[in-house]
């Protein structure tokens, strides 16, 4: 069978081989910033660019046809939020000061009773549209925005020369030792 066609402009993912369709995932894995595909990005901690002039004059732009009155701006993303680490407690603590139990609990939130066990238990992270829907409804805070991860190359101590190292040599180091 042969292989399919695709742009000089398409890459290969340094992680699992495969094509990188589109522009890809901007990750942060041992100390390297690389661009893998969309199945690997979860092996690493996203970096997300701060948006540049040319973002934020397109959020302000209008068609010459049409002049609105006021400038429309974008939603932020759910990608710009994320759960807290002991949203356990707070959904817990909440829902034993009002004195309700799991079931009642879920049942406010139109949700199954056994969702909020588990995410009372700790076993499942909750959506961030269930987390805000919880917010909205006990006025907790469980979501926080996300902050961005700065990469320090040089503290990397599996590193052996201060450039050039691949994924493949960081992979050789440790199947020697």
């Amino acid at each position: 069978m042969p292989k399919p066609q695709y742009n000089e402009i398409d890459k290969e993912c340094p992680i699992c081989g495969s094509i990188i369709w589109g522009k890809g995932q901007r990750i942060l894995l041992e100390g390297a910033k690389i661009t893998v595909c969309h199945n690997c990005a979860q092996h690493g901690i996203k970096i997300q660019k701060p948006p540049t002039s040319k973002h934020i004059k397109k959020l302000y732009s209008h068609d010459k046809k049409s002049h609105p009155k006021r400038p429309i701006l974008k939603k932020p993303n759910v990608d710009d939020l994320e759960i807290i680490q002991d949203y356990t407690k707070k959904i817990r603590n909440v829902r034993s000061s009002l004195g309700l139990n799991q079931d009642q609990f879920a049942q406010k939130l139109n949700e199954k009773p056994s969702l909020l066990r588990r995410i009372e238990a700790g076993k499942v992270e909750p959506t961030i549209k269930l987390a805000k829907k919880i917010e909205d409804v006990y006025k907790i805070k469980i979501l926080k925005k996300t902050t961005e991860i700065e990469a320090n190359v040089e503290s990397t101590k599996y590193m052996k020369k201060s450039s050039g190292t691949s994924l493949g040599d960081i992979a050789f180091i440790k199947k020697k030792k």
